[in-house]
This record gives structure tokens, C-alpha cells and sequence, in this order.
């Protein structure tokens, strides 16, 4: 699988009130700086060579080599992490404290004192100002949609102004690399520069590049204290096979894929260090269905799917266990999102139900012959679901799914597996009938129904093509109520939109839920401890996320 917008790059990530913002404490200590760190981990991605051809340090553009393979978030670090998973905390990085007001449209940040870049050269209130400024200056940077108003200066603080509020993007603000003012002023063009030069507050600096890797040597004097690991070394490898094999065998210490029977194939390779972790966050996997054609612009066809696909099978055989099986009709997945579900739906689970999707059918005027599904018009019932080649779990994932609807309902479910491109393309211009896809991420369900919700996207399209709501969803009362959940300035205001989401989600059946979609990440133990796992969720696990820093410097070397 090619993991989407919401798992490897910066995403819109929330936490849930301004008082959870208004810690101090960076989670790195303030040790002896003169101290040189020693040992070193190697980081790894299955993305082919082709990553390693051009050296591209610039944070900015996510397919460089920098963010594709994750040493960015080493040399670059954001205003504070915010938790996906955990409690949600957020945690204060470059700045020690921030805090947002009521309605979440503006935003106060104390700089950490004493933060230096890594050519020497002080960290001030100016930088971020700078970094907010050249975002808002350059559409192309604001990929998130930031909207600033205003951004200055407030004594030691800084104050930045929004044109609406910020309440389900918090993570997009709080989590953008912020930029040095004296290096970048001369960048001509911040969307294609590589910034050779990387000079970021990080705890590290690039050692050499090559097309065999890149290496990164510790800071003697980072902000943070000391770096608990002398030298980072990132590898890429063609594909998901050679860097499980690396992985096994110990070339590899900290990745990011999936793995098909991750207990035999890794954590039995080393049982006492080898540890593979998927994350729940709140993003489940969703059968994504064209509503603009049949047979899924049918409500009834669509709840009838949702009633025979089995999601237990999905969970064991399409995503080997990697993480908990989707059981909430409101597809939000559990424990994590189990406070934000409605009390309607407070304790109803998907069960396979093929009689009462019959029933559905035939009350909406469908009949079968020869064990074939006919629709009201009197046509034979066919559609395609279709994921990349080579995504191994959402093939199988299709695969299954097509087998069930084919099996208790006689649909002419088919599968195809277009190459990547064709897939992203088909998925944007509305080329399909149906596809297994990811959904956004962030602390709460926003994110999730406004991935296949909101008619936003549907008035923003460009030359036909969509960003979100690839099934072309148009409910304008769906719309109204995810603007009113993101606008709103209290949590009571925002349950009560949420409940009504989540009415017009089981009801109207916009997406097919199928399973939850966790951040992978493989790890060992054997020379370092203090990494993060199911029993102490301080962040995802993921090397390729804004926490890879954060992880970085919880880590301790192993006794």
C-alpha cells in the first residue's frame, strides 16, 4: 500500500480545547551540551532510488528527499507537535507556550528562548513571522488553506489572525517547519528551491548525501539538551519486499510499511526487540462510491452493501491484524473516537445482515434472475472497485468485498488494478464506480465525514477534478453542519453538529466504512528504549511525521 495525504506528510490534526495548548514543557531535557551523542539508527523507506537522485532539503515540497524520506523533521522543527493518538496533548516545540481563544481564529505563541539555528545564528519571533508571512505570501506553500489574516509581534509573544476559525486544522498551523529569516529572504522561488543549505533548529545537520543514502550527525548544541543518538542514516529501498528483508535481518532500525503477518515475518525474526505498532488513529478506510452514477447514486444499493461486507474478514486477512477491526456504524473507529460518538449510535455495530440487504433491495424495486441482481430499470447490476496494483492490502481488501456483494447479493462485482497514476487520476476526474481509500486524520471525526461529506470540494473543483469527496457526495445540510462544527466556538454547539453528521452518515450511507487505517511503524529495541507503543502512545511511531523529533529525543540507549 502507498500511504495517502493522511499518513505521510503533515496533516490537519485538532486537539480539543485551548487549555490542553497551554503547557510548557518540550518533552526533552535540558542536559549537558557540551556532551557528544553517540550510536546511530538507521531509517528506512520502500520508495526506490529515485528519491536519493537530488538532494532537496526544501520542507515545502513534500515529494523531495527531505520529506519523502523524513530527515526534514530532524533539521526542521514546528511551533509543537499535536498527538493523534494518546490523550491528544499538544506539546510546545519551538514555542513554549501556545494558546488559542474561544472561536479558534487567533492564535498566541511564545518563541523558546535560547533556541539557536544550526549555523549559529539566534531563533526569534521574526522567524515566525517570516515563515507565517512567506506561507501567506506563496499560495503554492499554503496547502492547508491557512487563511491568515494577520501575523505580529505582542511583546515576546506572537499573534496570529485567521479569516475563520481553526478549531479542525490546529495541527496545519501548529506543525508547519518553521524557516530561517536570514536564508530564506533570498530564496527567488521557496516552491523549487532545494535549499542545499539546510539550516534548521533541529537536533541534526546532513552529514553527506549520495544516491546510497543520507547521513545526519547530532548537534552538540541543541536547544533540547543532548541528542540520545549520534548519527541518523536514511536508506531507500525499490519496494516493500527488499525493505522488509532489511528490517529482519537488522539493516534497517525504524520504518514505515505494511506487513503482511507482521508476527512471523517480523516480531518473530527478533521476539525480545522487534516491535511492529499500528496507531488507531481516527481514519478508517472507506469504500469510496461514485454517488454520481449507478448503481451507488442508489441509497438503498449503497446500505445495502454496507450490510453484507464483512469487516472482521477485512481486519484478518486484508490488513493481517495491524490494527483493530471497524466496528462502529459511524465508522468512527474505536477506543480512540469513542467519545465522539452519538448516543443513538453509542452501541451499534456492523453485522453482516444479507436478508435485511435483500429486504432493502427489493422494497426500493429489485429483483433477481438467475441469481443476478436487477435494478428497478431492469438492468443487470455491475460496477468495478479498483485500487493501485501492487497495494497488496487494498487489493485484497477489494477483492474481498467484490467476492461478498457478488456471493449474497449477485451484483457483477468486478476488480482492476490500474497503475498508481491512473488510480489518483481516475479517483480526482470521478473515473470509477467504487475504491478502498483512506480518509483524513486529526484528534476528533471531522476530518473523516469531511472527506466524503462535504460539498465544499465539489464547488472547488478545477478542470473537473476534485481534492476530496471523490464520490461527489451533495448534501447541502452535510456541508452546512461540517462548516458549522469547524466555525463553532464551544463544544456543546460542536457535539450537537456531530450527532447530526453522524445521522446523515448511517443514514444516507455517503461511504462504506471497511476498516480501520492505523500509522504503521516498525521499530527494535535492541540499542535504544523510550519509543513510543500501544502501552505509552506519546506519539505515533511513524518516522516520516512531524514527531519524528519528538521520538527521537525520548529515546534512551538500551542497557
Amino acid at each position: 500500500m502507498k500511504l495517502g495525504k493522511s499518513l505521510i506528510a503533515w496533516t490537519a490534526i485538532t486537539v480539543l480545547s485551548a487549555t490542553a495548548l497551554a503547557g510548557c514543557s518540550s518533552g526533552a531535557s535540558n542536559g549537558n551540551k557540551d556532551s557528544a551523542s553517540s550510536g546511530s539508527l538507521t531509517v528506512a523507506k520502500p520508495d526506490g532510488a529515485g528519491v536519493l537522485s537530488t538532494q532537496i532539503n526544501n520542507p515545502f515540497i513534500g515529494t523531495g528527499s527531505g520529506m519523502s524520506l523524513g530527515y526534514d523533521r530532524m533539521i526542521y522543527e514546528p511551533l509543537a507537535m499535536v498527538n493523534p493518538v494518546g490523550k491528544n496533548e499538544t506539546t510546545p516545540w519551538l514555542a513554549s507556550k501556545v494558546e488559542w481563544n474561544s472561536d479558534y481564529t487567533q492564535l498566541t505563541v511564545t518563541p523558546r528562548k535560547g533556541v539557536k539555528w544550526n549555523d549559529g545564528k539566534p531563533f526569534t519571533a521574526d522567524d515566525i513571522i517570516f515563515t507565517f508571512n512567506l506561507i501567506k505570501n506563496t499560495p503554492a506553500l499554503d496547502l492547508a488553506g491557512l487563511k491568515l489574516a494577520d501575523i505580529k509581534k505582542d511583546g515576546d509573544n506572537v499573534v496570529m489572525t485567521f479569516s475563520e476559525s481553526k478549531f479542525v486544522k490546529q495541527g496545519d498551523v501548529l506543525q508547519i517547519s518553521i524557516v530561517p529569516e536570514h536564508q530564506w529572504k533570498d530564496i527567488a522561488d521557496p516552491t523549487k528551491d532545494p535549499v542545499k543549505d539546510a539550516v534548521g533548529t533541529g537536533p541534526y545537520t546532513v552529514k553527506s548525501f549520495s544516491s546510497q543514502g543520507v547521513v545526519l550527525d547530532a548537534r552538540k548544541d541543541y536547544w533540547g539538551g543532548d541528542v540520545p543518538v549520534g548519527q541518523l542514516k536514511y536508506l531507500e529501498y525499490n519496494d516493500n519486499t527488499g525493505l522488509l528483508r532489511a528490517l529482519q535481518n537488522g539493516e534497517t532500525d525504524w520504518a514505515q510499511i505494511f506487513i503482511t503477518d507482521y508476527q512471523t515475518n517480523y516480531i518473530d525474526k527478533d521476539p525480545d526487540h522487534n516491535v511492529f505498532w499500528g496507531a488507531n488513529v481516527l481514519s478508517p478506510d472507506m469504500i469510496l462510491v461514485n454517488t454520481t452514477k449507478a448503481p451507488f447514486n442508489d441509497v438503498a444499493f449503497r446500505k445495502a452493501v454496507n450490510m453484507v461486507v464483512d469487516r472482521k474478514a477485512h481486519a484478518e486477512k486484508a490488513r493481517s491484524n495491524a490494527g483493530p477491526e471497524l466496528t462502529s456504524v459511524t465508522g468512527i473507529p474505536q477506543p480512540t473516537g469513542d467519545q465522539y460518538i452519538a448516543p443513538d449510535y453509542k452501541d451499534k455495530n456492523f453485522t453482516i445482515d444479507v436478508e435485511g440487504a435483500k429486504k432493502v433491495l427489493s422494497d426500493a424495486g429489485y429483483t433477481w434472475k438467475d441469481g443476478a441482481l436487477i435494478d428497478p430499470k431492469g438492468k443487470a447490476v455491475s460496477f468495478t472497485l479498483q485500487d493501485p496494483q501492487g497495494w497488496n492490502d487494498y487489493v485484497t481488501g477489494i477483492q474481498l468485498v467484490a467476492s461478498q456483494v457478488k456471493k449474497t447479493l449477485g451484483a457483477d462485482a468486478k476488480v482492476a488494478t490500474p497503475d498508481a497514476d491512473t488510480w489518483t487520476t481516475n479517483m480526482a476526474t470521478g473515473n470509477f464506480d467504487a475504491a478502498l481509500h483512506w480518509s483524513g486524520s486529526g484528534s476528533n471525526p471531522w476530518h473523516i465525514y469531511d472527506d466524503v461529506m462535504n460539498g465544499a470540494y465539489l464547488e472547488q473543483a478545477a478542470d473537473g477534478k476534485v481534492s476530496d469527496n471523490f464520490g461527489r457526495y451533495n448534501n447541502p445540510e452535510a456541508t452546512a453542519l461540517l462548516k458549522e462544527y469547524a466555525q463553532a466556538s464551544d463544544d456543546a454547539t460542536r457535539t450537537a453538529a456531530l450527532n447530526k453528521i453522524q445521522k446523515i452518515f448511517v443514514e444516507d450511507v455517503p461511504a462504506i466504512p471497511i476498516g480501520t487505517h492505523p500509522q504503521l511503524a516498525e521499530y527494535n529495541t535492541r540499542n535504544y528504549t523510550g519509543w513510543p507503543s500501544e502501552d505509552d502512545q506519546y506519539a505515533t511511531a511513524d518516522p516520516t511525521q512531524p514527531s519524528a523529533v519528538q521520538v527521537l529525543m525520548n529515546l534512551k540507549p538500551a542497557k
